[in-house]
C-alpha cells in the first residue's frame, strides 16, 4: 500500500500518526492540574551508576542504608520567616529553612488568571533547600526545631544579598548562609558544627505544566557533559551519579537547579511514591554550592553563566535543535519580532533542504515514470521472486531510477522537523511573545482558530497540485482527510507551532509548482530530441 505513495504523502502519514498519538496520550493519560507528590521511602541498595540502575526493593528504614534521602511524609510548619523581593521574583522562606513559595512577578510569565506566576504548588514536596538527615532521629529532630532568621525582609534592588538561617539542634547547630541574585539565581552555604549525612534538594520540580508533548522530571550533568534525565512516573530505581556539574528539576518552561562547575556535586535522585524523580545532593560536611529557580530562558541562564544552558534541554535531537534555537534568537534580535523570526528560519531550512527534497521528488517522478511496467514485470513473475528482483534492478539502471531515491531524502529531513519541533515547544521566549494583530502570545494557542485553518487549507492546496499516484480508494480516502486531521490536532498547538507549519506549507506549495514546472519543460526537452 505504501510503496505508491509519493516522499510528501509518506511525510505526512508519519507526522501525523506523530501527532495523534501525543494528542491521545495527552487526552488520555495526562493531568491537566499541577502534580503533588510525596518521597517516597527509602531504597536499599548499593551505590548504582546513573547508567545501569539494577532493581531495588523500598524500604523505610533509613538506619539500613546510608546512600539515600528519608521519607518526611507529614510537614505541617509554613510559618514564613523571611520574604526576598526583587522587580523578577519573590521568595518566601519558611520556619523550616525552605524555600517555601517562589513568585515569578514578570508581567508576561501570568498565568491565565492574570496573576503572577507561582512555580510551585503548595502541596509539591520537598521544598527547594530542605535538608534531610540520614539518621532517623536527628532527622526527626530537624523537622522539629524551627530555623532563624538574621532578617525579615529583603528588597534586591539590582544587588545581591545575604540572609542567615540558624537551627539548634541538641547536639549541633545548622546554619545557612543564602545569596540571592536579581536574575533568579543564588548561592548557598551550609555549615554543621558538628559532622552528619544528609541531604539538601534544589525542590519538586516546578508544578506549573505538565504535558505529553515536552519532557518533565530531573536532569544530572555528568562530569563529561553527558546528560541523565530521569523522567516523571517513569524512575523506578534510586540514580547515583558523582562529581555532576548540574542538577535540575524542570518542567517545559521552568526550573529549579543546584550546579557546580569546579567541585562537582554528589547526586541522588530518589523515586516518590509515583515514580517521579526527587532530586538530592549528598554531604556529610560543610556544602558551598549554587543554585537557580526561575524560567528556562537562554539569555537569562548564558548571562548567569553559559554552561547553564545545558539545563534546556529539547529530546533526542538537542544536538540538532540548540544550534537551530541559536539561529532563531540570532534572527530575533536582528528583526525584534519572535513571529517574524519564525517566519524567516522556516524560509531559511526549506532553502537548506532544497537539494535534497528536490532530489527525492525527482526520483519519486521516476518512479511514478515506471509504474506501469513495475506492475507488468510483478504480474509476469509472480511466482519467481529471484527473476522479479533481478528485471527491477535492470529496469532501474537502464532510467536511473533509485527506488530508495525518494526515502533517503525524507529521512534526513525528520530529525530537522523534529528539532524545530522541539524548539518552538520549549522556548519559553515565545511566552508572552506577539506576533501580529490577534497573536499577542506565540506560546498559547490560536485564540481565534485562523493559523490552523490557514495551515490545513495550504496542505490541502498542496495535495491538489501534487501528482498523486494512489490508486487504492482507502489510500485515496486517508490521504484527502490528512488537511482535516492535522488541523484538528493544531488547534491547541501553540501558535508559534502552528505558524511554522502554515509557513512551512506555503513554500511546500511553491516547491511543488518548481517541480511540476521543471518536469514538463523536461518532458518538452525530450520530446523536441525525439
Amino acid at each position: 500500500m505504501l510503496d505508491n505513495l509519493s516522499q510528501n504523502q509518506r511525510m505526512l502519514i508519519a507526522v501525523v500518526l506523530s501527532v495523534i498519538v501525543l494528542g491521545l496520550y495527552d487526552y488520555f493519560f495526562i493531568p491537566k492540574k499541577p502534580i503533588a507528590n510525596e518521597l517516597n521511602s527509602t531504597a536499599s541498595s548499593k551505590e548504582i551508576s546513573s547508567k545501569s540502575a539494577p532493581s531495588v526493593e523500598a524500604e523505610n528504614r533509613v538506619d539500613e542504608n546510608k546512600n539515600a534521602p528519608i521519607s518526611n511524609k507529614e510537614i505541617s510548619k509554613h510559618k514564613i520567616i523571611a520574604t526576598i523581593n526583587s522587580k523578577h521574583f519573590t521568595v518566601q522562606i519558611d520556619e523550616l529553612g525552605r524555600i517555601y513559595k517562589f513568585f515569578i512577578n514578570d508581567k508576561r510569565f501570568k498565568n491565565e488568571k492574570g496573576e503572577r506566576l507561582e512555580l510551585f504548588s503548595s502541596k509539591a514536596e520537598p521544598k527547594p533547600l530542605e535538608v534531610r538527615f540520614s539518621d532517623s532521629k536527628l532527622n526527626k529532630e530537624a523537622f522539629k526545631n524551627p530555623y532563624t532568621a538574621d532578617k525579615k525582609e529583603i528588597i534586591l534592588d539590582g544587588k545581591s544579598a545575604k540572609i542567615t538561617l540558624t537551627q539548634n539542634l541538641s547536639d549541633r547547630v545548622i546554619t545557612k548562609e543564602i545569596t540571592f541574585y536579581p536574575k533568579g539565581n543564588y548561592d548557598i552555604k551550609i555549615t554543621l558544627s558538628k559532622p552528619a549525612e544528609y541531604f539538601i534538594t534544589p525542590g519538586h520540580r516546578p508544578t506549573v505544566i505538565a504535558d505529553a508533548y515536552t519532557v518533565h522530571g530531573v536532569l544530572v550533568e555528568e562530569p563529561d557533559g553527558t546528560l541523565t534525565i530521569a523522567e516523571d512516573k517513569d524512575t523506578k530505581n534510586p540514580i547515583f551519579v558523582k562529581k555532576a556539574k548540574i542538577l535540575s528539576a524542570f518542567d517545559r518552561y521552568y526550573a529549579t537547579a543546584f550546579y557546580n562547575f569546579d567541585k562537582g556535586l554528589n547526586v541522588v535522585i530518589s523515586p516518590d511514591s509515583d515514580q517521579n524523580p526527587i532530586a538530592f545532593v549528598k554531604s556529610s560536611s560543610n556544602l558551598e554550592i549554587k543554585g537557580f529557580i526561575g524560567p528556562k530562558d537562554h539569555r537569562i541562564l548564558e548571562s548567569i553563566d553559559p554552561r547553564l544552558t545545558d539545563m534546556i534541554e529539547y529530546g533526542f535531537f538537542t544536538f540538532i535543535a540548540k544550534p537551530m534555537f541559536k539561529l532563531l534568537l540570532f534572527l530575533y534580535e536582528m528583526i525584534g519580532n519572535w513571529g517574524w523570526a519564525i517566519v524567516l528560519i522556516t524560509i531559511l531550512i526549506r532553502l537548506v533542504l532544497f537539494p535534497l527534497t528536490f532530489k527525492g521528488m525527482l526520483s519519486m517522478n521516476k518512479m511514478k515514470e515506471l509504474a506501469p511496467k513495475i506492475k507488468e514485470l510483478q504480474q509476469k513473475y509472480k511466482d519467481d521472486r529471484q527473476k522479479l528482483n533481478a528485471h527491477m534492478m535492470e529496469l532501474y539502471k537502464k532510467h536511473g531510477a533509485n527506488p530508495m531515491g525518494g526515502c533517503l531524502p525524507m529521512l534526513l529531513q525528520i530529525p530537522v522537523f523534529f528539532a524545530i519541533y522541539r524548539v518552538l515547544l520549549n522556548a519559553i521566549e515565545l511566552k508572552g511573545a506577539p506576533w501580529i494583530l490577534w497573536i499577542t502570545d506565540l506560546s498559547a494557542k490560536d485564540p481565534y482558530f485562523v493559523l490552523p485553518i490557514l495551515m490545513g487549507a495550504t496542505m490541502y492546496w498542496n495535495q491538489k497540485i501534487t501528482p498523486m499516484s494512489v490508486t487504492d480508494p482507502t489510500q485515496e480516502k486517508v490521504m484527502k482527510f490528512l488537511p482535516i486531521i492535522f488541523t484538528f490536532f493544531f488547534v491547541t498547538f501553540p501558535a508559534g507551532l502552528t505558524l511554522y507549519w502554515f509557513v512551512n506549507n506555503l513554500l511546500s506549495v511553491a516547491q511543488q509548482y518548481f517541480v511540476n514546472a521543471y518536469m514538463d519543460q523536461q518532458k518538452k526537452l525530450q520530446k523536441a530530441k525525439s
